[in-house]
């Protein structure tokens, strides 16, 4: 028996979806295998209706046109943003009993520790980094934390830092207390991060692959589940970049998929997708 495929609402063919996937790559560096055609229409449909087109092939043509106005709605249709507090949980725990320690023993002198999160999406990874932070370093001290990403609808759910409830059951009642504000009214199913975390993050829209403002020098920096979306030659790239901006013997956290394994870069692994400068 034949099977049929479900009609579209749009025309989308396979010139569509390679020549979607290539402008892709070519702003951000993001691979897409053949088996995201089907995940590129079901982003991008709402674009296409919103926009008065029948065709994908209207679509293509129009970001040819208007790419500057365009683009950036193009990129966050297609980004993916899955994340959670406290993800990776080992991190976190590498953190509060190993290197933090060790940051309030070098770094005493300044009283300053500086930390990068690339790929920050909707602000969980950010957040829970300035907890683990905050929780374990003196009042006195002067903690910065950077949080970019490429997607601009998700740096803003970030830089408001409301959740819904069911985001937050993982994380404890101590912290929930400490972090938290419990929303009421129409606000009742959602919580609020307090200002104590929010004002020492600041967001900020980067592309990875374009010139980055900052001149660093970050004592660790988290870049987990983005590697994974390029190829060799340019996670190549970005680990030496990562390790221009770390201080001497800084931190870098890929995701636990991701590894830096036969790539020529300034780093060592210590263990569980945890990293370590040990050359300029």
């Amino acid at each position: 028996m034949a099977i049929v495929e479900k009609a579209r609402e749009f025309e989308y063919t396979l010139d569509d979806f390679n020549f979607l996937r290539n402008l892709s790559n070519q702003h951000s560096g993001i691979l897409v295998p053949d088996d995201k055609f089907d995940m590129f229409y079901s982003r991008l449909s709402k674009r296409i209706r919103l926009l008065g087109f029948t065709r994908f092939k209207q679509y293509c043509n129009y970001l040819q046109n208007h790419s500057d106005e365009e683009f950036t709605e193009f990129i966050n249709a297609v980004t993916t943003n899955l994340t959670s507090f406290f993800r990776e949980n080992h991190h976190f725990e590498f953190l509060s009993k190993t290197l933090l320690p060790q940051l309030l023993n070098s770094n005493k002198p300044q009283k300053k520790i500086r930390v990068w999160s690339a790929g920050c999406s909707t602000g969980e990874e950010p957040y829970s980094l300035a907890m683990t932070l905050l929780e374990n370093v003196p009042n006195d001290w002067d903690v910065k934390i950077l949080a970019t990403d490429l997607d601009t609808n998700v740096l803003a759910m970030a830089a408001e830092g409301v959740y819904p409830s069911d985001r937050v059951t993982s994380i404890s009642d101590e912290r929930l207390q400490r972090w938290f504000q419990k929303g009421s009214g129409t606000q009742k199913n959602k919580v609020r991060i307090k200002s104590q975390l929010r004002q020492i993050i600041h967001f900020n829209q980067l592309n990875l692959m374009q010139d980055w403002p900052m001149s660093g020098h970050f004592d660790f920096i988290f870049c987990r589940n983005v590697l994974i979306y390029f190829d060799r030659a340019t996670k190549e790239r970005l680990a030496n970049r990562y390790g221009g901006l770390l201080t001497d013997g800084g931190h870098l956290f890929i995701g636990h998929s991701e590894s830096l394994h036969q790539l020529d870069t300034p780093f060592t692994l210590l263990g569980n997708t945890i990293y370590k400068k040990t050359r300029a």
